[in-house]
This record gives C-alpha cells, structure tokens and sequence, in this order.
C-alpha cells in the first residue's frame, strides 16, 4: 500500500520561505491529480495548490504568486515551495494524490506556523 510521507513544516517568520516534501513510498503510474490542501482548527479542509496529470496548476488566490506546486517523478515526490509567508498561512499542510491505481491517499499532515 503506498502511504505518503509529508517533512518540511515548521516555524518560520513573516516573510520567510518554506519547502514542503511528500514523498510516496513508492513509484506508482496513473496519477490524476496531485495537491496540497491546509487546514486550522475549526475550518474545513481547503485547496492550496493542485497540479493535474498533463501538468496543469492552480492556485487558491490567496496564494498565487508566493506558492508553487512542483513534482520530482524520479524521486517519486511533490513539493510546495513557499514564499512570502503570511501569519494566514499557518495551519496544517496535507498532500493529496489521486490515482487510477490506488485511488485516494493523504498525508499525515505537516505543521507550519508563521510569526508575525
């Protein structure tokens, strides 16, 4: 069963840069979708960033041009690259991969906390 192994969290200042890893625990084909989403307590789950299987991204606005979703296929890993952070962005980041083969999988979640 492949499970997804989220790093990368942490504490950082207004302003820094943050990159966060999820990595499969092994190569697998025919992935749909792979995303990242963010989640605070007492809010519902929310997109941050998705990337399709012929390459395609989006963004939820309230991250587009600071963040950035990118996929190493060879190490089997997506990242989120993220810049200019905001005390908003603090919450508990998930990867999210959907694939014929395997269907649905998360992460176990990655805290990142911004300080203003």
């Amino acid at each position: 069963q492949v499970q997804l192994v989220e790093s990368g969290g942490g504490l950082v200042q207004a302003g820094g840069s943050l990159r966060l890893s999820c990595a499969a625990s092994r190569r697998f084909f025919s992935i749909n979708f792979v995303g990242w989403y963010r989640q605070v307590p007492g809010k519902q789950r929310e997109l941050v960033a998705g990337r399709t299987g012929d390459g395609s991204t989006n963004y939820a606005d309230s991250v587009k041009g600071r963040f950035t979703i990118s996929r190493d296929i060879a190490k089997n890993t997506v990242y989120l690259q993220m810049n200019s952070l905001k005390p908003d962005d603090t919450a508990v980041y998930y990867c999210f991969i959907n694939s014929d083969l395997i269907g649905d999988r998360w992460g176990q979640g990655t805290q990142v906390t911004v300080s203003s």
